[in-house]
């Protein structure tokens, strides 16, 4: 009875160690008496007991790998506090079980070894300015190194770069001047479009001022000359009624009787306007120059009409 139990157990056993489930993402590496025999995929899969043995368990997934802050010199003499993070991936189990001894070590000291490398021929500015072009050299370089290790380096990111506190000031009071240079640039620019506004507008508003003043003076002018020519036109009318009406029959007599009205209204105003009342000594003028301007009336119009000069025949 005792025998057949200890049976069972060294059978449970046995199968125990026989069987072997593998997960997902992970790759097991079996050493049959001590030397590499196969690497094991996900799934199920069979060891022979106490000749194989299942030496090493690799997660084929992306692994985020912290690089510990140090300390880089920078071309330009200036101390740099950087850390990083490398993100890998198992790709060859057998020889990440076998290249080396510690291969998450090796990565980590090598990636900080070609960090220093890196920014050692960069100046201060440039390590801020080509964070990508620091991050792709540290993979070439690493994934380079680590491919005999079964191991593939994905990315490297630089999460801090520290400069040392005066140098910190220094960059602070830097971006300070350039911001204020910036700001005054800014206002003079400002300064200089508004004076120039301000001149074109001036400009603009003399010249229309100019141009409705010169329209003025022309409409004025115009309206002036209008006025002119219909007041000539108005006088040119009357004095051809006045014309026709003395042709007419009884018009010497109602001339005669204007021109008798208007000199009576004339020593009319003088005895209003003045003290001393200028008669004539004789009251027979008056009739006279009636007399005078009707005979200047009466008197045809001159001939205007050009005349060709005469001949003069001499006798022989």
């Amino acid at each position: 009875m005792e025998i057949a139990l200890v049976l069972a157990v060294v059978a449970i056993i046995f199968i125990i160690k026989t069987i072997k489930i593998v997960p997902q993402q992970n790759a097991w590496v079996v050493e049959k008496l001590g030397k590499y025999d196969r690497t094991l995929t996900p799934g199920l899969a069979f060891v022979t007991p106490f000749i194989e043995k299942v030496a090493y368990k690799h997660s084929l997934k992306e692994v985020p790998l912290d690089v510990p802050s140090q300390v880089c010199i920078t071309k330009d003499n200036t101390q740099l506090q950087v850390d990083g993070i490398i993100y890998f991936q198992v790709t060859d189990p057998m020889r990440a079980s076998y290249g080396s001894s510690n291969y998450i070590f090796a990565i980590t000291q090598l990636a900080q070894t070609l960090l220093r490398s890196v920014i050692g021929k960069m100046e201060l500015d440039k390590t801020f300015e080509e964070r990508d072009h620091i991050n792709l050299a540290v993979v070439a370089s690493l994934d380079e190194a680590a491919a005999n290790w079964g191991v593939k380096v994905l990315r490297y990111e630089i999460k801090d770069l520290t400069p040392p506190a005066a140098i910190l000031h220094s960059m602070q009071a830097q971006i300070t001047a350039e911001r204020e240079k910036r700001a005054l640039i800014a206002a003079s620019e400002g300064r200089k479009q508004e004076q120039i506004n301000i001149a074109t507008g001036e400009r603009e508003a003399f010249i229309a001022r100019s141009e409705g003043q010169r329209q003025a003076e022309i409409n004025k002018a115009q309206g002036e000359a209008a006025a002119i020519v219909a007041v000539a036109e108005a006088t040119a009318k009357a004095i051809r009624q006045v014309a026709d009406a003395i042709q007419s029959p009884g018009g010497d007599q109602a001339v005669q009787l204007k021109v008798a009205e208007k000199a009576v209204e004339a020593f009319a105003q003088l005895a209003q306007k003045n003290n001393t009342m200028i008669v004539p000594g004789n009251m027979s003028e008056v009739a006279g120059l009636i007399g005078t301007a009707m005979a200047l009336m009466k008197q045809p119009p001159k001939d205007t009409t050009p005349r060709p000069p005469s001949t003069v025949t001499g006798l022989r």
